[in-house]
């Protein structure tokens, strides 16, 4: 047995991982790296890479068939050669899956153990790798270990005809008809993505939104869209039946048969491996680290948690930066507390559905007032003429909040907004920005506008968005 000391260990070669790698090499403070392989993150490998190009190519699809209906292409075109989409995806995603192993790879160096870490004590990890055990003792250790696809035990009957999140990109034919259960962002995605390829899909959720959003105006109007696309069964736990050909889908007094079920219940913590309990941490009713937000100290111990393994904000932005923080510290004898950027969610729904700033459900009755805004010419050229935008403003100080939006392409307005809040911007500021015609900002205008009019104290009784020249 081969033993090791080193001033920072990382678990877990993901974004996460890396990023605090990173700092651990800007303290020139000495590492190792433990990853169970395969090296790529999981953005690049199994998520919003893969997904992208999934709804991209859907997207294209769509869109001919769009002109198609439009009777702008009177040849009708022959029918989607899935085959072909779905390895375009692989493809895709092959690509950049590569880029980052070989990253990560270039990143950590010799330094890289390829094997499974779990604690025999605060400071000591035993790592079991193709050629034996190695333990590793460190003054400070990072846990980024990421996440996997829930699968509840009940699922084991049609496993068989079940595909995870992970799974579904290794689909070499569509299947005529999809069950989709859970409605979150991803769930949402790649059912769209499928049903505009041509699947017959039916999604499920026991929760009355889908999306996670959480403004009902937002919710409603989304709901409208995409139940067009798609059956959308809300607000009943889903019930699954193997049949002689497919999968019995049951929610509530409704019921379809499918070929295949798309399991999109969330994500959990890589933690059952770790023994944990062997480092003494302090974990909550799921078993997961409690750790401080700002500084990814886990409580008073040299272990520091980030990414999708603490289950908080799993994003990958927000891996980034966790893990940066965790590699700063681990790197110090003195813990830094950082203040955490504006919360900021996209699903790449095409219409997008962005949520920015304070949520829905943390807004204080009384303390805020909404300007909404629905499509423009711009909009409306683009076929989304059910966008909408709900702008939450604080109702005596005039700043931003917060914003939920449903649009074609709004995710370049969720960025905006997150800027305009992170710098404490009021509805007075933001109008003094340019707004081009014709261009979907402009819709942000009219929310803003909506603002103003309830706002009176900030109103100087010049034109709106104007100020003096002095």
């Amino acid at each position: 047995m081969q033993t090791k000391s080193t001033d920072v260990l990382i678990i877990g070669a993901g974004t996460a991982g890396l990023y605090a790698l990173r700092e651990v090499k800007r303290a020139k403070k000495d590492y190792l790296v433990v990853d169970t392989g395969p090296l790529g993150t999981t953005c690049a490998r199994v998520g919003c890479m893969p997904s992208k190009v999934l709804l991209q190519v859907a997207q294209e699809n769509q869109a001919l068939q769009q002109l198609v209906q439009e009777q702008v292409i009177t040849a009708k075109p022959q029918a989607i050669n899935d085959q072909a989409a779905l390895k375009t995806v692989r493809q895709l995603r092959d690509r950049f899956a590569t880029g980052a192993a070989q990253g990560a790879q270039r990143a950590a160096g010799e330094h890289l153990i390829i094997g499974k870490a779990s604690f025999l004590s605060p400071n000591r990890v035993q790592v079991m790798t193709a050629e034996g055990q190695q333990v590793i003792e460190a003054h400070s250790i990072i846990l980024a270990t990421g996440s996997s696809p829930v699968v509840p035990s009940f699922l084991s009957a049609v496993a068989d005809r079940m595909l995870t999140t992970d799974a579904v990109f290794e689909l070499e034919h569509l299947p005529k008809r999809l069950g989709v259960m859970g409605l979150g962002a991803i769930g949402l995605e790649l059912g769209l993505a499928l049903a505009r390829l041509g699947v017959q899909v039916t999604a499920a959720d026991m929760a009355d939104q889908l999306g996670g959003i959480q403004d009902p105006t937002i919710a409603q109007a989304a709901q409208k869209i995409f139940s067009n696309e798609m059956d959308i069964w809300l607000g009943h736990p889903a019930e699954v039946e193997r049949t002689e050909h497919g999968v019995l889908l049951k929610a509530g007094n409704q019921a379809v048969e499918v070929d295949q079920l798309l399991v999109a219940l969330g994500r959990k913590p890589n933690l059952a491996e770790l023994a944990l309990e062997k480092a003494g941490l302090p974990v909550d009713e799921k078993g997961v680290p409690l750790f401080d937000p700002h500084t990814m100290q886990i409580g008073d111990t040299r272990i520091f948690i980030a990414g999708d393994l603490n289950a908080d904000r799993t994003l990958m932005h927000e891996a980034c930066d966790e893990g940066a923080i965790a590699g700063y510290n681990a790197s110090r004898t003195a813990v830094t507390a950082f203040e955490r950027k504006v919360p900021l969610a996209i699903a790449f729904t095409q219409p997008d559905i962005v949520s920015v700033g304070a949520s829905f459900h943390s807004l204080t009755a009384g303390n805020y007032l909404v300007g909404e805004a629905k499509a423009n010419g711009r909009a409306i050229i683009k076929h989304d003429e059910q966008s909408l935008i709900r702008l939450y403003a604080d109702s005596h100080s005039g700043k931003l909040l917060g914003a939920s939006l449903l649009g074609v392409d709004t995710e370049h307005l969720g960025h905006f907004l997150a800027l305009a809040i992170m710098q404490q911007m009021t509805v007075a500021d933001l109008l003094q920005a340019p707004y081009y015609h014709p261009v979907v900002e402009e819709q942000l205008q009219a929310a803003l506008q909506d603002l103003l009019k309830q706002l009176p104290q900030l109103q100087t009784g010049l034109p709106f968005g104007l100020t003096q020249k002095s």
